[in-house]
C-alpha cells in the first residue's frame, strides 16, 4: 500500500475550546515521507512542530504539542480524523495557537477530508506491524493498555466512572471503516462540577452546550442554575436535564463517551509517527495515557524494527 496525502487544502474557522479565540486551520497536501506537521503562522519566528509524541508538551483536558510560545493545543481531534481516513502526509498551518473544538468531535474535520479527497502517492506506506503482545500501565492514572496481534488496527475502549451516571462503558472499532459512522461525530465531555474550577484555572472559555456532553450527578438547585446561565449565556428555561444530560441536543449513542474516548485514543496514537497493525484493547484511557504510551510505542518500535 502506498502513502497517501490530501488532494487539495481545506480550511475550517472555529473557537478554540480553551482559549475561546477564532483560529482559522489550513491543511495542505505534503509529500512522501513528509509526515503530518503543525505550523503557527501568527508568530515572528514560524516553527514547524511534528505531530510525534516527542513533541507533547501539555496533556490537561487535550493535547498539546510544541514548546514555549509556539505551543499547539487540542489537536486530538484533526489528528483522529487525519487517522481515521488514512492520511500519512499533511502540513496544518493555524494562525492561533489551538485548534477549533467545531461541535467537539472529529465529524467535521472528516466530513471536509472527505470533500477535497484523498489522493495516493508514488512511495510505499511504512506501518508497524505487532507480531508479540505488547502490555503497558500508567499507574498515576490507572489506565492500561495491551496490544495483540492483528491484520488490521483496530480498538476496543473501556471507560469507568464509579458513582456518576456515566459509570462503566465500552466501545469498539473493528476496523476503520466503521469510524466515520461509529466513532467520528461522538462528542467530547465534561461533568458540571468539573466546569467551574476549569474557568478559574482559565480553561473552556470556548465550551458551551453545543459542542459538548455535560453529565449531571444530582438535582440542580436554584443558585446552580443562576450560575449556568451566566457561564452558558443562556436563560434557566433553555437549560434542561435529562437522563443525566445537561444540553440541549441528545446523545447520538447510549455510549458515545465510551465512543468520544475511543476518537480520542486514535487521534493520539497516530502521534507515534506511522499507522499501526494490531488490536489495542485500552482501560480508561486520557490524553495523559495516551501521551505515555505513544512515547513508550516509539521507544519499542525503534528497538524492534
Amino acid at each position: 500500500m502506498n502513502q497517501t496525502t490530501l488532494s487539495r487544502e481545506f480550511r475550517m474557522t472555529g473557537m478554540g475550546l480553551h482559549t475561546g479565540r477564532t483560529v482559522t486551520v489550513s491543511v495542505r497536501p505534503a509529500q512522501p515521507d513528509y509526515g503530518i506537521a503543525f505550523r503557527r503562522t501568527d508568530r515572528f519566528n514560524i516553527v514547524t512542530v511534528p505531530a510525534l509524541a516527542t513533541s507533547i508538551s501539555e496533556t490537561a483536558r487535550g493535547t498539546t504539542i510544541g514548546s514555549g510560545r509556539h505551543n499547539i493545543a487540542t489537536i486530538e481531534h484533526l489528528m483522529s480524523a487525519l487517522h481515521g481516513c488514512g492520511i500519512d502526509n499533511a502540513l496544518i498551518e493555524l494562525d492561533g495557537g489551538e485548534v477549533p473544538i467545531l461541535d467537539g468531535s472529529a465529524r467535521p474535520w472528516l466530513q471536509q477530508i472527505t470533500r477535497v479527497g484523498v489522493r495516493e502517492q508514488d512511495a510505499p506506506r511504512r506501518e508497524y506491524v505487532f507480531t508479540d503482545p505488547l502490555h503497558f500501565e500508567n499507574k498515576e492514572t490507572g489506565s492500561v493498555y495491551d496490544v495483540e496481534p492483528a491484520d488490521t488496527f483496530s480498538v476496543k475502549c473501556v471507560i469507568d466512572f464509579p458513582k456518576s451516571v456515566i459509570g462503566r462503558q465500552e466501545a469498539e472499532l473493528t476496523d476503520m471503516g466503521q469510524y466515520a459512522s461509529e466513532i467520528a461525530m461522538c462528542r467530547t465531555f465534561v461533568f458540571l462540577h468539573e466546569i467551574e474550577p476549569l474557568l478559574h484555572l482559565n480553561l473552556i472559555k470556548g465550551g458551551s452546550l453545543d459542542n459538548a456532553l455535560v453529565f449531571v450527578n444530582k438535582e440542580l438547585g436554584p443558585r446552580q442554575l443562576r450560575r449556568l446561565e451566566r457561564t452558558f449565556h443562556k436563560d434557566a428555561s433553555q437549560i434542561r436535564v435529562h437522563d443525566g444530560v445537561l444540553n440541549t441536543t441528545e446523545p447520538y449513542f447510549p455510549n458515545e463517551p465510551a465512543r468520544h474516548k475511543l476518537l480520542d485514543f486514535v487521534g493520539d496514537v497516530r502521534l507515534v509517527g506511522i499507522p499501526l497493525q494490531g488490536h489495542f484493547s485500552i482501560y480508561k484511557p486520557g490524553h495523559k495515557a495516551n501521551a505515555a504510551f505513544s512515547k513508550y510505542l516509539i521507544e519499542y518500535i525503534n528497538n524492534n524494527k
